[in-house]
């Protein structure tokens, strides 16, 4: 875990908030572009690996849960938001580690941004689409992106920390 930053000068947690609202505005923004120009189950070829889509994800990652009879919405809205909680209180308490806070903001933005869908559709609006071969790996958006770099930022700093202890 993070450890306390003693006296961090600064502007404290209000940059890691400004960076998760702009992760907000752009997941939000591509996902209504999305919305107003296809209709769900629309593609449009970019490249031999990469299409543009309209998914939607009922369900947790890998669409985890998306034949569920309806229950999980709320449940992965709780989620969502009890992680946002947790998140800026994480930050407040380590706003000075930029590593660290970078990870939390950049998860906090993603999981804010499919919390909206959830709210909003019942659904994610899901819209990359990289495939391989014919086999397609499962389509994700932006929030998508920045909780899987914030997680992976996350175990760096982990890894970071662990080598100078």
């Amino acid at each position: 875990m993070a450890r306390r930053s003693s006296g961090s000068k600064g502007l404290g947690i209000w940059p890691w908030l400004g960076l998760a609202l702009v992760i907000v505005i752009i997941d939000q923004f591509t996902k209504t572009l999305i919305l107003g120009y296809y209709k769900y189950g629309d593609a449009t070829y970019v490249t031999s690996f990469f299409n543009v889509v309209r998914a939607h994800n009922t369900g947790a990652a890998f669409s985890f849960l998306a034949d569920a009879a309806g229950w999980q919405r709320w449940f992965f809205m709780a989620i969502g938001i009890g992680a946002a909680v947790f998140i800026i209180w994480m930050l407040k308490s380590h706003a000075g580690q930029k590593l660290f806070s970078f990870s939390m903001a950049a998860i906090l933005g993603g999981a804010i941004g499919n919390v909206i869908d959830r709210m909003m559709h019942g659904y994610v609006v899901d819209f990359l689409d990289f495939h391989l071969a014919g086999r397609h790996f499962p389509a994700f958006n932006v929030a998508d992106s920045a909780i899987t770099i914030g997680a992976i930022c996350l175990i760096l700093d982990e890894l970071r920390r662990v080598r100078k202890g």
